[in-house]
């Protein structure tokens, strides 16, 4: 009797062991400047990235991985060189920024040039801000490259990547890193109405946890409105006030 009660709760035992090794961290993070290949898709300056598009914060997997798309096939597309993604035309140093959706306990944030990796800093197993940037020297690797960005979680077994495409030292390198909205017009605009898609209400008017959002988009939560400073689809817990990274009020 002794032996058949046991053996079944060994086996309990194993699955929630299994389970709690499989959870996925609570965490959700991406390099916003210079845009990295995923802030390329959700500001739709690249076309046809498919899911990516809706959650750039979203590339994680286990650590030691060095692609773009963290073995995720339906984000295989960050992991594709001939896409022809624009490179940032930069100097010696960069100074790259992550916006941390979701924050959590850090281990240390890794760059890779190649198999290489350039510069490491320690996260001391803290709970970081909305944002953080860290200024790395490229002055070794003059001309395009690509920078693989690794934000390793120091609580679980998972990692989030990005990677950056640059032209190092300039040189005819691409566009401009701020993903800032345009200022407004110093003049009065011409006759024909300029186009107003980054200053128009959200579908709804109101936040709401499911929708996605662009650049721009203005919604109202609380009595407050706000503007989307980073693209993303909202889930529950990212409301406008807590979320400073995704929102900005107006």
């Amino acid at each position: 009797m002794r032996r058949r009660i046991t053996l079944p709760l060994l086996a309990t035992g194993a699955v929630v062991s299994s389970l709690a090794v499989a959870a996925p961290a609570q965490a959700h993070g991406y390099v916003s400047s210079p845009p990295s290949r995923q802030a390329l898709c959700a500001q739709g300056r690249v076309p046809d990235c498919g899911q990516i598009r809706y959650e750039p914060q979203s590339v994680e997997g286990p650590k030691g991985l060095r692609s773009c798309h963290a073995g995720i096939a339906h984000f295989a597309v960050l992991n594709d060189d001939s896409r022809g993604w624009p490179a940032t035309s930069v100097g010696t140093s960069v100074t790259f920024t992550w916006v941390n959706t979701a924050r959590h306990s850090t281990a240390n944030w890794e760059y890779f040039v190649g198999g290489t990796r350039v510069a490491v800093f320690d996260g001391g197993g803290r709970q970081p801000g909305a944002t953080v940037s860290h200024t790395v020297n490229l002055g070794g690797y003059p001309g395009r490259q690509k920078v693989l960005a690794v934000w390793n979680i120091s609580d679980t077994a998972n990692a989030f990547y990005s990677c950056v495409d640059l032209q190092v030292g300039g040189g005819g390198g691409g566009p401009t890193p701020s993903p800032s909205p345009t200022p407004p017009p110093t003049s009065p605009p011409p006759p024909t109405p300029t186009p107003t898609a980054t200053n128009p209400p959200a579908p709804g008017g109101t936040w709401t946890a499911g929708r996605a959002y662009a650049v721009g988009d203005q919604v109202t939560y609380g009595g407050s409105a706000y503007r989307c400073r980073q693209a993303h689809t909202a889930l529950a817990g990212w409301e406008p006030p807590t979320t400073p990274a995704l929102w900005s009020r107006v």
